[in-house]
């Protein structure tokens, strides 16, 4: 039964796939990485020649990038101002809608040795400096530093950071982990071949190989969307896509979430079933009683005694 609820909900997936995206071999060959902006632009990212490349929804390149060292794209959710960051080049750079860079931000004169930088918006970074072994809150367009914590993790495995609501989010390759910014551990979880993390409102999400997880709160890490055969997974506000023989899926949200529902629910154990025989049974067996037509034992036992006391004083009154 579990197997063909695993084949169910995979037949499901492929069945609920919109299309094949008009992207073809050549410009999937090789991608490192792959995201996808709320207004269907595809970003795709070679680490082979170290290009970055924005194609729209029907294939048709919009602009291109040919970078020096490798970049780590944080997110594209706001494709007027993409931020990147270079471990080598201890440098982000920001870039427009059209891939052309309009904002370049230098480290090396300010900090220690950064590993990792968190755009948080327009005007903050949050960004691990190993060397001090600190978290540091910097205003970039003033160039102030607001905050520092201290903050002593291993940074030698470190995919990617997200601070949001006073939580510093870590993703390395083999875990997540939730801190305070007091570095207390609020939370843990295993989590393999984690890339990068996605936040949608309150939402924060993990994207992963072929992935994509969500951090609840009450339950963990919970995987929303999953394909053992792509090699690359995003999503955007509407659809998720996937990587898989060098060609590109687009799969509905909706669709998705109504197969995992129906998963669930066939996945659910009989014996949490309600049942309503076993009740009835026993209202079979046993009818209610009419306590008006038969007294109970007390009040039996007082009419015997009454009658005993009235046979008593006649049998009195008789003698005398």
């Amino acid at each position: 039964m579990k197997f063909l609820n695993i084949l169910f909900f995979f037949l499901f997936c492929i069945a609920s796939a919109q299309n094949i995206l008009p992207l073809d071999t050549l410009k999937l060959k090789e991608a490192k990485d792959m995201l996808a902006d709320d207004y269907g632009n595809l970003y795709i990212y070679k680490n082979k020649d170290f290009s970055f490349t924005k194609y729209d929804s029907l294939g048709k390149q919009i602009g291109k990038m040919m970078l020096t060292v490798p970049y780590k794209v944080q997110n594209v959710q706001n494709p007027l101002n993409v931020p990147l960051f270079s471990e080598n080049a201890q440098e982000m750079k920001f870039v427009d809608q059209n891939m052309n860079e309009i904002q370049r931000l230098d480290f090396k004169q300010k900090f220690g040795f950064i590993r990792m930088a968190y755009a948080e918006d327009l005007q903050q970074l949050w960004l691990l400096d190993d060397s001090t072994k600190r978290l540091i809150q910097y205003n970039f367009r003033n160039d102030t530093t607001i905050n520092s914590y201290p903050f002593d993790i291993s940074f030698e495995d470190l995919m990617d950071m997200l601070v949001y609501e006073n939580k510093v989010y870590i993703l390395t390759r083999k875990h997540i982990r939730i801190y305070s910014l007091k570095f207390e551990k609020l939370f843990e979880a295993p989590l393999e071949n984690g890339k990068r993390f996605r936040r949608e409102n309150d939402m924060i999400l993990v994207v992963a190989s072929n992935f994509i997880s969500q951090y609840v709160p009450e339950k963990g890490m919970t995987t929303i969307f999953e394909d053992q055969e792509a090699q690359i997974v995003d999503k955007n506000i509407l659809s998720y896509f996937a990587i898989k023989g060098n060609k590109l899926y687009l799969y509905s949200l909706e669709k998705v979430k109504k197969a995992q529902q129906q998963k669930q629910l066939e996945a659910q154990p009989e014996s949490l079933q309600p049942s309503t025989e076993k009740p009835v049974e026993k209202m079979e067996e046993k009818p209610v009683e009419n306590t008006a037509e038969k007294p109970s034992d007390n009040t039996l036992q007082k009419l015997i005694e009454d009658i005993s006391q009235v046979q008593t004083e006649a049998v009195e009154k008789l003698i005398n």
